[in-house]
């Protein structure tokens, strides 16, 4: 799987992730130095391609350059996020995507939840966006950080999340309980609606609770990224 920019390959190289970096001919060397010193005290190839072939290679031209080579992405048991609450010896946060389709808000969900101590990002197979290098790219890294979990059916998983005493909390901004109202001190599932529909009336309905951020501005919702890096905050805030 590839990335690319300076940014998301310099945080691929922070975190150990890179298996080879490439440069475009003719790139400034000044902005690549960091880049190349970090992937050789990493043990990290490094080659060179003409700018023309990097960009047939990724299919863009908004690489700046750079870009580098991570293993492939490989979805994980349900039981991975548990035992990831487990070893922090912490209550379950996880974040349920309900036909989340487009990969940059994927992406951004990802490295929201990592950031901010979730244990898991759950999709659905159908109509949800896939792993993939715009994934990788936009969550900078998160992506192999976190247990990224795939099933058939989210309704069948929040019965069985609710059957192993996790509460289901949807985010709905037409609810009347602000993120503080909530007990976040037990295992919870985060559920995150789709762009422009938000959550299913079915999944709406099998949830335990629904949640909205109060807003002030003339607009009343927030991209579904953004509105789950929120909500991921409080619920930090609500477990200090």
């Amino acid at each position: 799987m590839w990335i690319y920019g300076r940014n998301p390959v310099a945080e691929a190289l922070h975190q150990g992730q890179v298996e080879r970096l490439v440069l475009a001919e003719g790139v400034q060397r000044g902005r690549v130095a960091p880049l190349e010193k970090a992937a050789r005290a990493a043990g990290v190839p490094i080659d060179r391609l003409p700018r023309i072939d990097l960009d047939r290679a990724l299919g863009t031209t908004a690489h700046q350059g750079v870009a580098a080579e991570l293993p492939e992405l490989e979805y994980q048991p349900l039981d991975a996020a548990f035992a990831r609450a487990e070893a922090a010896g912490e209550p379950l946060l996880l974040v349920l995507l309900d036909h989340v389709q487009d990969p940059r808000n994927y992406g951004a969900i990802i490295r929201s939840a990592e950031v901010l101590g979730a244990h898991g990002v759950v999709s659905e197979a159908r109509r949800s966006a896939p792993l993939s290098a715009v994934v990788a790219k936009t969550a900078a890294g998160a992506a192999s950080l976190l247990p990224l979990i795939q099933v058939a059916n989210l309704g069948n998983l929040i019965r069985d999340l609710k059957a192993r005493g996790t509460w289901i909390y949807g985010a709905d901004h037409h609810a009347a309980e602000p993120p503080e109202r909530l007990d976040w001190q037990r295992d919870v599932a985060l559920v995150i609606g789709a762009e422009g529909r938000g959550l299913r009336r079915v999944v709406r309905e099998a949830c335990d609770a629904t949640v909205a951020i109060p807003t002030v501005g003339r607009i009343d919702s927030l991209n579904a990224s953004v509105a789950a890096g929120v909500l991921l905050y409080a619920a930090r805030r609500g477990r200090a």
